[in-house]
């Protein structure tokens, strides 16, 4: 990749890079103890950004300065892990001093106009890398993109969700058509730790018939839409095992009303397990998942639960969420 960028920019041309996470490193790890810094009220690590030397959680705002020691263990071999775009932009810069470079993500576009200041002085060519996470991926049309590359392709694929493929597909389909769009063919170079996944292969390929056999048929399988409908209940609260018995309530009365009113044959109730991000803004998170080729069953078996559930919750019923086709299970 890196002697790829040098051709197109000694031939005046211009690269996309993709790096689907923003920040700097994704993680702050102690390497005597393995302390990772991570959010106090969601379950995830901090992210370091070195534009205001700060790590911060994407999913609440939390943020605090990066200690001089670890906060387990009172040693100082705090070791950054991980890359986000920002440190990406720093490795071009060093690697290519006389290259224009630029960052398009949601930090960079916190500013007034600055989405439309990027994208015009890259349009006018006068940027040459332009570096950005999925911002950059969708609807851009800049003839003088004659390389994409794409770091971390799989990154996606760790999803917890069944869709991982799928979206995979689409955001490097999408990204590969920003390559090549004026006079000059374009070319697309991706790094991954997984080139047999058929995600990648086939959108190397751009072959969308083929990825769609493929993953149609793990769909079937395993009983995933569009062969089965989904609901995604979601229990959440303060204190874990509060939440963890209301849960196990709820998957409880699920069962006894699915017996009622349809068959496990047709129905299957999952869980309650915790959540793929189990704590988010303070609160934890379990998860039930319906899945059921019957649709009016699937509304009758939530129903009677429900409201069976009513008189002997009373207001912890505000504790539980239904989304029905979930677009997303974390």
């Amino acid at each position: 990749m890196e002697q790829a960028i040098e051709k197109r920019l000694l031939d005046g041309e211009q690269v996309l890079i993709l790096l689907n996470r923003r920040g700097y490193a994704s993680a702050l790890l102690c390497r005597s103890c393995g302390h990772t810094e991570s959010c106090v009220n969601c379950s995830i690590s901090l992210t370091y950004h070195q534009y205001n030397q700060r790590l911060i959680c994407h999913y609440c705002g939390y943020a605090r300065s990066v200690p001089r020691q670890c906060r387990e263990c009172g040693k100082e071999y705090i070791y950054f892990m991980g890359e986000g775009t920002e440190k990406v932009q720093e490795i071009l810069e060093q690697r290519f001093p006389k290259a224009r470079i630029a960052r398009l993500d949601r930090d960079a576009v916190q500013g007034k106009g600055s989405y439309e200041r990027i994208l015009g002085a890259f349009a006018a060519r006068r940027t040459d890398i332009l570096v950005g996470t999925q911002m950059i991926a969708k609807g851009h049309d800049f003839a003088g993109v004659t390389l994409v590359g794409v770091l971390g392709a799989d990154q996606s694929l760790r999803i917890a969700d069944f869709r991982a493929a799928e979206r995979t597909f689409q955001l490097l389909t999408q990204v590969a058509g920003r390559a090549g769009r004026g006079d000059t063919e374009g070319e697309v170079i991706l790094q991954t730790y997984y080139p047999n996944h058929y995600s990648l292969k086939y959108a190397c390929a751009q072959d969308y018939d083929s990825f769609y056999r493929h993953e149609i048929r793990f769909r079937r399988r395993f009983r995933y839409p569009p062969f089965t409908a989904l609901a995604n209940l979601l229990v959440k609260g303060e204190e874990r095992n509060q939440v963890a018995d209301l849960a196990g309530e709820l998957a409880q009365a699920l069962l006894a009303r699915r017996n009622e009113n349809s068959h496990p044959s047709r129905m299957r109730i999952l869980g309650p397990a915790p959540a793929a991000l189990e704590r988010v803004k303070k609160d934890y998170r379990f998860q039930v998942l319906i899945k059921t080729t019957s649709r009016s069953e699937l509304g009758k078996v939530l129903h009677a639960t429900l409201e069976g559930l009513q008189p002997k919750l009373k207001g912890q019923l505000k504790q539980i969420s239904i989304d029905i086709d979930p677009i997303n299970l974390l």
